[in-house]
């Protein structure tokens, strides 16, 4: 399957509804603003705790399904550290109840500067860290682990990041632009500002949005569009699909029902039964 700007696409397996569980609905996540030396290069360091109540639900307890974002993210789990590829489809994690999951989520266009590769090679992968830093990779993964605490952990984590930093360019902003403009407008509007304030070719944006998205620019729209429609669905109180439909930048609910499954595996109903529960 292919996207609708020749971007290989993934089709994820059928998800039964009751089977896997939205990552943003399974635990307890939560941000936070990176230290000051790592600003420049990732928007946020993060945790995730999955219930330990999960155990009451197996189905929950060993598969978490993350639905794509835009983003790179360096991941600690289970004593590993892995780079979470861009995602163009559903991506499932088995987890244990009660253990944390912590990571460092890149810039618009940082991940292929700390890597050393376009994010195309990697699209809809998990790969371990060492592949790209060798034995750093697992000597920070060692520190990481030695941790007492979560707290100490992301600690851990971003002060091996930070000795790292200087020797690292900061993202491309106008990747940062492109991100920023198709987060907030639908396809049209997002994408001739982009091009206009740019002053590039779409053969141009394509190639650079592959290099720092792993995609061009229409996928990333679709999956900044899906994800504007996770962000309405978490704050409404009464959600109706036709509603979020049109203030997610869909043309009509049928439109947002394709496009939610084929990035996500589930119906908008599930999403919205999910997110409330």
């Amino acid at each position: 399957m292919t996207s609708d700007d020749n971007t290989p696409v993934l089709s994820g397996a059928p998800i039964l509804s009751g089977a896997p569980i939205l990552s943003g609905a399974i635990g307890e996540y939560r941000e936070f603003d990176p230290a000051a030396a790592l600003e420049g290069h990732f928007q946020c360091a993060w945790s995730n705790t999955l219930r330990a109540d999960a155990a009451l639900r197996p189905e929950a307890a060993s598969l978490s399904a993350v639905v794509p974002d835009g983003c790179v993210d360096i991941t600690w789990i289970d004593g590993d550290l892995v780079v979470a590829g861009p995602d163009v489809a559903v991506a499932l994690s088995a987890l244990t109840p009660g253990s944390t999951v912590i990571g460092a989520r890149f810039r618009p266009g940082a991940a292929s500067r700390w890597l050393g590769l376009p994010m195309s090679e990697i699209v809809g992968g998990r790969v371990a860290l060492s592949h790209f830093w060798g034995a750093l990779a697992r000597e920070i993964a060692q520190r990481i682990g030695d941790a007492s605490s979560t707290v100490e952990r992301m600690r851990a984590m971003q002060a091996a990041l930070c000795r790292l930093a200087p020797d690292v360019e900061p993202p491309p902003a106008d990747m940062g632009f492109a991100f920023n403009a198709l987060k907030t407008e639908s396809a049209g509007p997002g994408m001739a500002v982009i091009l206009d304030r740019l002053d590039v070719s779409p053969r141009t944006l394509r190639r650079s949005c592959q290099e720092a998205f792993g995609y061009g620019p229409k996928t990333l729209d679709r999956i900044l569009r899906f994800q504007r429609f996770l962000n309405l669905a978490r704050q409404s109180t009464e959600p109706r699909l036709a509603d979020l439909a049109f203030e997610a930048g869909y043309s009509d609910q049928a439109h947002l029902t394709r496009e939610v499954r084929r990035l996500s595996g589930f119906s908008p109903a599930t999403v919205l039964r999910q997110l409330s529960a």
